[in-house]
């Protein structure tokens, strides 16, 4: 019975060893196919084989990347997270409440159904409510920021 168990174990240790190997095996095959297309890219890019306007380059994406983060991303990027989250959690709270609501009242579920389903079937983008964010122009005289420019403007 001890012999067992110890052949169990060392055909255990070989099985897990075997595993490593090949996630091992997996994650370089993944590295190099990676690296490989990057270089092809770059390749033809310089080359002239592919467009590099409208196909960029990785070489110029990376300079971009570089550029842009001596430029304030960090506080774009924490921006557009800070964002999503209270998005992401005002949704949440929201629909977890209509949900229950809806639930909870048989005759408020039957009436909103019709709605609900049109809803559904909507395109996501089509259910935005302003467009006050897109669009804007670096030119301080065309932001709006949701007001109208009349209202703003100076009769001097």
């Amino acid at each position: 019975m001890n012999r067992q168990i110890i052949l169990k174990s060392t055909e255990r240790k070989q099985y897990l060893k075997n595993k490593k190997k090949k996630k091992i095996l997996v994650l370089f095959t993944q590295i190099f196919i990676l690296i490989a297309f990057l270089a092809i890219w770059e390749i033809l890019a310089n080359k002239g084989i592919i467009d590099s306007f409208m196909m960029s380059q990785p070489s110029r994406i990376w300079n971009t990347l570089i550029n842009l983060g001596s430029q304030d991303l960090i506080k774009h990027i924490w921006v557009t997270v800070y964002e999503t989250i209270v998005g992401f959690s005002i949704g949440t709270i929201l629909g977890i409440g209509i949900a229950i609501l809806l639930w909870w009242s048989n005759f408020l579920s039957q009436v909103l159904d019709p709605y609900l389903v049109v809803l559904n079937s909507l395109p996501k983008v089509a259910l935005r409510t302003s467009n006050n964010n897109m669009g804007r122009s670096r030119n301080t005289s065309n932001y709006s920021n949701g007001s109208s420019n009349f209202t703003s403007c100076n009769n001097t």
